[in-house]
Parts: structure tokens; sequence; C-alpha cells
């Protein structure tokens, strides 16, 4: 294993000195302070397998020396009297024994899972104090079924969004094949701009586009309204109550093969997101069909027979990163240094209808899923979502700009890296990144890395009491999908 030298400790002096950009004393955006609300006080959470055990002192020597040149990692989040409590960022000293924590159990494999799992949960049962910088890593020298030792990194969700973090913590890493050598991100291909010349029905139909795009945004806006006054999900054993965004969370967390998403994607002309929406749609199916079954007298039925009611409303909050559409920099641009990455949360999110049935054809699933994503393609109510959030925080509070509580759950899909890399030196096994505090009692967070995909939830136990059996859910349903598209001859067996 390559790490990287061990440098002296710089103290807080240096640091303040490394820090000549700073965002001292500027209030925090509407969407960061969205974060802080009772129902969504939202915290990152991103477990990372190590290959190797890490050793404590390289850790704080790169934190100091690469991740404390981010100002928001060295400043607070104080209230300002001035302008009625509002939130800003101070910078301040950072302890790094009040953000570095160390765990060194001595167990066997079973475990150690066990207690990493459970590890990860009760940090859902803590906040980092508002007194210090809302950041910190647990190190847990441990060796369980999938790494040598779990690194944790906790975020407050109101110092950058799951892009900007991402790119935070890939400006960290590089390529195991070479060591100086930034990771790719897994990126959907970009769209050829059209051609200026052509005719007439190439004007019409570029015309027609832009209407649509506008017609989609406005029934997609009136939706959301609508969502917002009375309009919820039916209560369904996933949906929580309100309030469920305070209580305490269960994250779990399964690997699955990407060659078999890129066998479906690349069949069903696709994308890595429609074949995951179409997964956890079937998935979704075939847990709610076995909670309904043994709901009904005798307990019977969930196994082979249709259980569900009809007519079931269950969306998604599914978040987009909308820097492709406000003009900013390419997420690849940034990580080239550790100051090229600007945290920030610029998201929005849209409203994603799931269908819940019992499906005769597995790929029905991934049709309905391709279906609903081109349609929510040609709509700007992401756009939209960020600028009324703005709005709203601005005349009337955070309260009438908060994420909606109707929705059944949260969706999320982040590229990860496309090779297997190395962070400050240590070899990546696995990332797992999620969150908890969020209005919902389920959150799914689907992630590539190298060759896997990584599925992790975020349960409240109380609503979702086997997270485990979901995560089964999901790989049984990415088997299916994926063996019907052998057996439908829509991809050559040998390609498998």
């Amino acid at each position: 294993m390559r790490t990287r030298a061990l440098k002296p400790i710089q103290t807080t002096k240096n640091v303040e000195n490394i820090l000549s950009c700073t965002e001292e004393g500027q209030p925090l955006s509407p969407i960061a302070r969205m974060f802080h609300e009772p129902e969504s006080d939202v915290y990152a959470v991103i477990a990372i397998g190590i290959q190797t055990q890490i050793n404590p002192e390289v850790v704080k020597a790169n934190v100091v020396d690469i991740l404390l040149k981010q100002p928001r990692l060295s400043s607070m989040q104080v209230a300002d009297e001035k302008y009625g409590g509002q939130l800003k960022w101070v910078r301040t000293e950072v302890d790094l024994d009040n953000h570095v924590i160390v765990r060194s159990p001595d167990l066997n494999v079973d475990s150690a899972d066990i207690y990493v799992e459970d590890y990860v949960s009760n940090l859902s049962r803590t906040k980092i104090s508002m007194s210090i910088p809302m950041w910190d890593i647990h190190i847990l020298n441990i060796k369980t079924s999938k790494a040598e030792s779990v690194c944790i990194l906790r975020v407050h969700h109101s110092i950058g969004d799951g892009v900007s973090l991402m790119s935070l913590f890939m400006s960290c890493c590089r390529k195991v094949s070479g060591p100086d050598a930034l990771p790719t991100l897994q990126t959907s291909k970009k769209q050829k701009p059209c051609s200026s010349s052509g005719g007439f029905l190439q004007h019409f139909i570029e015309l027609f586009s832009v209407l649509l795009i506008y017609w989609n945004t406005l029934v997609d806006v009136v939706m959301l309204l609508i969502t917002i006054l009375f309009l919820d999900d039916t209560k369904t054993p996933l949906k929580g109550p309100p309030g469920v965004g305070s209580t305490p969370r269960r994250i779990v967390h399964r690997i699955v093969s990407l060659d078999d998403v890129k066998l479906v994607k690349n069949a069903m002309n696709a994308t890595i997101n429609d074949v995951m929406v179409g997964v956890t749609q079937a998935a979704l199916s075939r847990y709610l069909n076995r909670k309904y079954g043994k709901n009904k007298k005798g307990g019977g039925g969930a196994a082979g027979n249709n259980n569900l009611p009809k007519n079931i409303r269950l969306r998604a909050t599914s978040f987009v990163n909308l820097r492709p559409y406000l003009g900013n920099e390419d997420t690849s641009e940034t990580m080239k240094s550790i100051s090229d990455v600007k945290l920030s949360n610029l998201i929005g999110y849209v409203l994603f209808p799931f269908t819940i049935a019992l499906r005769e054809d597995a790929l029905d699933y991934v049709r309905s899923a391709k279906a609903v994503g081109e349609r929510k393609k040609a709509t700007l109510e992401a756009v939209c979502t960020y600028f009324m959030a703005k709005t709203f925080i601005k005349f009337f509070g955070t309260k009438l700009g908060s994420f909606p509580t109707q929705t059944t759950f949260w969706f999320s899909n982040i590229p990860g890296p496309q090779e297997e890399i190395t962070c400050f030196g240590y070899q990546v096994v696995y990332i797992a990144p999620t969150c908890y505090g969020q209005p919902n009692a389920l959150l799914i967070h689907v992630l590539s890395y190298a060759n896997t995909m990584n599925i992790v939830l975020s349960v409240d136990e109380e609503i979702v009491p086997d997270p485990h059996q979901l995560c089964d859910d999901l790989e049984e349903s990415l088997k299916l999908i994926k063996d019907a598209v052998i057996d439908k001859g829509l991809v050559d067996s040998h390609v498998y």
C-alpha cells in the first residue's frame, strides 16, 4: 500500500495563513438554511471501506494540509443578531481532537459488521455542535467482511450538496493505476447541440420542443403546489408520519455489479439512472406486496399473489444537480485542486412518481422508469423548485421553502469514480453515501464505483424494520431484470 508521506501537523495559525480566501461574514444561502429546519436538519454520511488499517496521524496530517484549505470546513455557522438571527460563516480555530475520532475494537468479522452498522446508525442519534465547524471523521480500525477498516465522514448538508462533497472527496483521491492521476467520474454523455442550419421542419421541431418544456414545467409546478397544499402520497408501510425527520436511522448498504446494470442499460437503450429507478420500482413492489400479504387475515398470500391495493400513489423527492443548468463549471474541472472545489448547495428536486405493481414482464419496470425519466428531462421543474425555495425563504422564511413532506421517500443517484482509487494513499474498497434528518422514513442512494454499484438505505426502523430484506429485494430485482434481458435475447449471452 502506498500512503502519502506524513507531514508535521500545522498549527491553527498556519492553517489561517493558508485560508487566503474565506467566506467569513457571508450569510448561508437559502438552500443551506433549509437544511437547518427541524424537519430537514440533514447530515451527509459517507462510509468508506479501506483495504488496510488506517494510521490516524496520516489522516490528521492530510486534513490540515488539504481539507482545511476549504473555508467552510474551518468556519462555524453563527447567528447574526443584526439580521434576525440569520446564520453566517465565521472562521474559527480547528481543534482536530473535536473532528477526528478513532475506534479500534477487538471483534470477530461477524461482530465487526454489526458493530460498524450500529456505529454508523448511532451517529444519526447525534448532532454536531454549532460551536465548531459542522463536520467530523470517524476512523474504525476494525476488519469487516468487506474491508480491513472503515472511515466515516459526516458533514452537515448546509456545507455542500452531494455533488460538491463528492468533488471534495475526489480531489483527495488518486487512481490506483496512476498514483498522480485524478479519478474519472461516471458521467452521462452530453448531447450535441443541434445545427442551426435546417429547413422549416427542423425549426418547427425545435420550437415544439421548447414549448413542450414550458408546458411540462407549468404542469409540474402546479402539481408541486397542489402536493404542498393537500396531495399526500398513499399511506403505505413505507410512508412515515409527520415528525419523522428527527428520528434515528438504520443505515445499511448492498453492493451489486455495475456490469449487470450496464448490460440492462445497453439492452434497453436506457440510462443507468433509468435502470436503477426500474430496479427500485420492482423492489418496492415486491416489498409492499409482502407487507400487505402479511397484513391480510390469516397472513397468507404474500408469496405469489397480488396483495397490492390499486392506485397506490408513491413518489420520491429526487434531487438534481443544477450546475449544468446554471452555467457553473464542470465537476471534473473543480477536482484539479482542493482550492478549486466550491462547496455549495446548487440542487433542485423533482417529484418522481414510482409505479407500484407486480409485472409479468420484469422489463416493464425499466420501460416505465425510462418513460418517466424522459418526461422529467423535458421540464425545468428542478430549476423552478430551486428558485421557488430561494424566493419563499427570502420573503416568508424557511418553513414555506422547506422540502416537501408529502412524498414517500428521497431518491438520489450520484456518479462515482470509474476506476479504483486511493484516498490519502489508502486504497478504497467501497463508498457508501447517505443522509439522515430528512423528512421521510426512507432514503435510497445509489453510487457507482469502478465495476460496482452501491445501494445505500437510510430508514426509520419504526417504519421500515427490515432494511436488509429491502436490500435483498433490490438485489433480486436487478437479477430478475438482467435475466429477462438475456432470456428475451436482447443481448448476446456471451457478452455476460
